[in-house]
């Protein structure tokens, strides 16, 4: 069988595919993926790839509002991107990919994920690049708070905003768990 791909936001999604992608993503991520992780992957756009097994690959893209140079933007923010552990390096995690940045490229002003070094190498081969500049997010108790530890792992994928100015910060907006 090839493996088919669709994309549906999460209110057209099944119970049965969610707790499915829920766990393929517990699996992926051997036990380190929280509810609040869950969480910030649902409310968008969910590209799913089937095989013969099963669901095999899963990403989303969700929307997030980021400050730039003065001005917020609407970005397209890609998580709970995995790939069932037999069905790896045979290119579902970039058909996954093609179908978020879809999405992104279309619907959002910029796009924006947070990627460890395994992830970073599929990111920066689709064009994905490393942010340069500053990385903050705004929080309701303390204001506008620099994340430095989420500056070397934020990419930007620029689309309708165009080139982002890597002199100007990027402040995302807050959410609960792992800000980034």
């Amino acid at each position: 069988m090839t493996a088919r791909a669709n994309t549906a936001h999460t209110a057209d999604l099944t119970h049965a595919e969610l707790r499915a992608a829920r766990g393929l993503l517990d699996a992926a991520f051997d036990g380190d993926f929280s509810d609040e992780d869950w969480d910030h992957g649902l409310g968008g756009v969910h590209a799913l790839v089937y095989d013969a097994s099963g669901l095999a690959a899963h990403g989303a893209v969700v929307m997030r509002r980021v400050r730039h140079r003065g001005r917020w933007l609407r970005a397209g923010y890609v998580e709970n991107v995995a790939v069932r552990a037999d069905a790896r390096r045979t290119g579902l995690g970039g058909r996954v990919m093609a179908e978020l940045e879809r999405v992104v490229d279309r619907a959002y002003d910029l796009g924006a994920l947070s990627a460890g070094d395994e992830g970073a190498r599929l990111y920066t081969s689709r064009g994905w690049r490393l942010w340069r500049g500053e990385v903050h997010a705004l929080s309701p108790l303390d204001g506008v708070v620099r994340l430095p530890e989420e500056e070397d792992s934020t990419y930007v994928r620029p689309a309708l905003a165009g080139p982002l100015d890597p002199a100007g910060e990027l402040v995302f907006d807050w959410r609960d768990g792992d800000v980034l």
